[in-house]
């Protein structure tokens, strides 16, 4: 069973790595490739099982000869791990190929669609409006063909238009919060925007409920989200919870209710959630932990302040605050206890069934309403199938080994959601209960309670250790002391108490549950301020290495020379990343949606320039985006940090950056005080044209705003963002900010100023190809009041960069700018259709640019014709 179990899951998980599918839809040609993998793996099955059934006929001498040889070769656990591995692969591929095709038509994104369906899920609140999803049951408008097909599933936005360039009321000291929280208190929220909060209750956000059946005039688009080396991918989620199209409901139109409620177990369901999840919010107004009950119960996570997301994910246990596996098993074992403690000690009942079963039936049946009220999101499912496996063999009287108990759950998981083998957490949930089975079961002698709890948090919290530093980039050092703490007051004390309150709606047990939370809160703030360690992502030849060295390392005490475990776990930590030569320079040019954030490596220096948008209250490309690729690139702090001007799409991430990852310095164009926390040894810089530094003979230029030009209190934020040129021996960069017609003409005249000043023939050289550049990040996102024809002339780029979101309301770039650099003879390159852009400035060689949607296609992302 378990070698069927690894073979399935293997081929599940390497269908997700294709760029793309194969096509099964017609077997008249020749055989797909999952097709002709088991037919090899059927024939080689065939031909062990005829060469053993051959020699069971010759003389017994040969034949034991043959046993011994035909045993220590293992063909037929091979064979059988091999075909496995193709059917895994064969279903995954079925599976994906039917899901693929339910897509939102190209032709269609972006446009007014009338359609009929049902509220699906409880709406999620934030300071931008609702989210929920919507199942369509009828499509109203139709294409030339009549025959307009949709996605059945959708994610719709109902947006409130007091949100505005990402900031609101509860952003005007959210990052105070977090920052106070970890002694990094900034120095001042006075001065920050401050837009009317969010209500509400005026419609038409208090309208929408689950169950609901509603005619809506929707504009949707295709799952696409920011693609990024060491960052998430928002299309692989999209897919795996079957969601094919993402919208925004257009208020403008009409939009009625045609059913107050449809009575189907799902939206019962939600419907119930929803109800919770308000009482929760009703009972709990004002608490700073709401959001984290509400979590706990209903699994909706969207209130959950950031400052608190980031304690958790610095002391280790973030898994804990929100409906996990873990949460369902121990509440799933507390019901088991009661239940046979009350059982037991009733004659009566014991006749009629048997104790065991009789709490694995109650156990089971808690685990199952605690599921439905996480809303059956994907972890949730694996752990109550794998409760379900154990609790079945119990119940029928089967004795099952928990390791072929694990092995068929997970084969059960990935045949329902072959997608589950891309989730971190199916890693960590299932290589965590091996690891408990692997330290615990089958020892001859049984330690005392407290130190095998002790032994089990050990060998969980150091087993999993190779699988977060490979998923994550870090761990946090304090994270045992921190688990140690947190799981059995949040699992055994928070979580039953704020269920029982919420559910029987008893304020005073709600409120000792969230006391209760805010004592543990108490001691992992203290914790967080402690360090973490941060490295680049390993090789995987490490990762397996440091998994071979902790099976070895926690084997039963008496083995010999299970410190060798330790030395096959060094590489985890110490392998190091290729570095720059001197000269040499890597670009990487982040995809962070309608924004701006490039950061220039060199030798031994680190300089980010712009820091992408604020999202939302909860996160910013800072946080989302830019931080985890510096961890994944194994960058520890920053040599200098540019914030080119004000707007949000450029400076929104800068306090999460900040916060998280020293910076030697900070230059701006304008007061950057209220960003740098308190005890922060960053320095103040104000961009001025002129200045210059060399970082391994890599050359910083500053060439714009002049001095002067900060007296001109006319002059709009965006003509005054820095410009920087970076020049090395192989090419230069020439980063321009959102720059437009004035700024631009401002410097070709300064260009020209100095040429007719100057007499040296060297210097008029040297001022001539000030801006010249190989690579231009391009200014103000494309659009038209930018890029004229004697700047783009003058810069004379080969390529060309636009960082624009995907589908932008801007419309950026704009198709005439598009066309003038086209004319111009630069490459064009573009973050929502490219990614991530990584450009290398090599051994004096022409920069090498790469698309990471080209370096790193997958089969759920839209295409996109590359560069040439």
């Amino acid at each position: 069973m378990i070698k069927i179990a690894l073979g399935f899951v293997v081929g599940a998980w390497l269908l997700q790595q294709q760029s793309s599918l194969s096509s099964l839809s017609s077997l008249s040609s020749l055989p797909s490739l999952p097709i002709i993998f088991l037919l090899c793996m059927l024939g080689i099955i065939l031909i062990g099982l005829a060469i053993k059934l051959f020699y069971l006929n010759v003389k017994p001498p040969v034949n034991n000869q043959f046993n011994g040889l035909y045993k220590q070769l293992q063909l037929p656990a091979i064979a059988l791990f091999l075909l496995a591995l193709g059917i895994g692969f064969l279903w995954a591929n079925v599976a994906a190929t039917q899901r693929i095709a339910n897509a939102l038509p190209i032709d269609w994104q972006q446009k007014n669609i009338l359609i009929e369906g049902i509220v699906a899920s409880m709406p999620e609140q934030s300071e931008r409006g609702l989210r929920f999803r919507f199942d369509i049951e009828k499509i109203l408008t139709t294409d030339n063909s009549n025959t307009l097909k949709l996605p059945r599933h959708l994610s719709l936005n109902l947006y409130d238009d007091t949100y505005h360039n990402g900031v609101t009321k509860m952003d005007a000291g959210n990052s105070d919060n977090l920052a106070n929280k970890l002694n990094l208190a900034t120095k001042s929220s006075a001065t920050k925007p401050y837009i009317k909060s969010f209500d509400y209750n005026r419609k038409p956000f208090n309208l929408f409920h689950a169950g609901q059946r509603w005619q809506l005039t929707v504009r949707l688009k295709r799952p696409h989200g920011t693609y990024n080396p060491h960052g998430y991918d928002f299309e692989a989620w999209a897919l795996a919870e079957n969601m094919r199209a993402t919208g925004n409901i257009v208020t403008k139109s009409a939009y009625t209710i045609q059913q107050h409620f449809v009575y189907k177990p799902r939206y019962i369901v939600e419907a119930a959630r929803e109800k919770i999840g308000n009482a929760i919010s009703t009972m709990l107004i004002n608490k700073p932990y709401a959001g984290v009950i509400r979590a706990l119960v209903v699994g909706d996570d969207s209130q959950i302040q950031a400052s608190d997301w980031n304690i958790f994910l610095r002391t280790g246990i973030n898994h804990l605050m929100s409906i996990s596996g873990l949460h369902i098993t121990m509440l799933a074992g507390l019901a088991y206890a009661i239940t046979a403690f009350v059982w037991r000690r009733q004659p009566r009942l014991v006749l009629w069934l048997p104790t065991p079963k009789a709490a694995t039936i109650m156990g089971l049946g808690i685990a199952l309403m605690y599921a439905l009220l996480a809303g059956m999101s994907v972890p949730t499912q694996r752990t109550l199938f794998m409760l379900l496996t154990f609790a079945l063999a119990l119940i029928f009287g089967r004795q099952m080994a928990i390791s072929r108990a694990l092995a068929l759950a997970v084969i059960v998981v990935v045949i329902i959601d072959p997608w589950a083998v891309n989730a971190a957490g199916f890693w960590l949930s299932f290589c965590a209960v091996a690891l408990i089975s692997y330290v615990s079961v089958g020892r001859l002698n049984k330690p005392h309670w407290l130190r095998e709890a002790l032994h089990t948090q050990w060998a969980v919290t150091i087993g999993l250790l190779p699988f977060i530093i490979a998923l994550f980039g870090q761990t946090s050092i304090v994270s045992p002391i921190a688990n140690a703490l947190a799981i059995p007051i949040i699992s055994l004390i928070v979580v039953p108490l704020s269920i029982l309150g919420s559910l029987f709606s008893i304020d005073m047990v709600l409120q000792a549950a969230h006391w209760f939370l805010s004592m543990c809160m108490l001691g992992l703030i203290e914790l967080a301020n402690l360090p973490t360690w941060q490295q680049a992502a390993p090789p995987i030849w490490a990762v397996i290495l440091s998994i071979v060295g902790i099976i070895w390392l926690l084997l039963p005490r008496g083995f010999p020379q299970r410190w060798l475990g330790i030395i096959l776990l060094l590489p985890l930590f110490f392998v190091k990343t290729p570095k720059l030569a001197t000269g040499d320079m890597q670009v990487a040019v982040l995809d962070v949606g309608q924004g701006l954030s490039v950061l220039i490596k060199t030798a031994n220096h680190h300089f980010l320039y712009d820091t992408g948008p604020t999202f939302n209250s909860q996160s910013d490309a800072g946080g989302r985006i830019v931080v985890p690729y510096l961890r994944g690139e194994g960058i520890a702090r920053l040599d200098g940090l540019v914030i080119s001007h004000q707007d949000n799409d450029h400076s929104g991430g800068a306090q999460s950056v900040l916060l998280q990852i020293p910076v030697k310095w900070l230059a701006s164009s304008f007061d950057t005080s209220d960003l740098i926390p308190i005890n922060s040894t960053t320095k103040q810089l104000k961009c001025v044209a002129g200045q210059q530094w060399v970082w391994d003979k890599v050359t910083f230029s500053v060439l714009y705003p002049s001095l002067h030009s900060y007296q001109n209190s006319q002059l709009s934020d965006n003509n005054r963002s820095c410009v920087i040129k970076i020049s090395s021996a192989a090419g230069s960069l020439l980063l321009t900010g959102d720059i437009e017609r004035e700024a631009e003409m401002a410097l070709l005249e300064e260009i020209q100023s100095t040429q007719d000043t100057q007499n040296n023939q060297n210097n008029q050289v040297k001022t001539a190809h000030q801006l010249k550049s190989d690579v231009l990040i391009a200014p103000h996102h494309g659009s038209k009041t930018s890029s004229t024809v004697a700047f783009l002339q003058t810069v004379n780029a080969k390529h060309v960069v636009f960082t624009v979101g995907y589908l932008n309301r801007f419309k950026h770039p704009k198709p005439l700018i598009e066309k003038r650099y086209e004319e111009s003879g630069a490459i064009a390159y573009r973050s929502d259709y490219s990614g991530a852009v990584v450009i290398d400035f090599i051994n004096n060689q022409p920069p090498h640019l790469q698309a990471w949607r080209q370096l790193q296609p997958k089969y759920w992302h839209d295409h996109y014709m590359q560069p040439s």
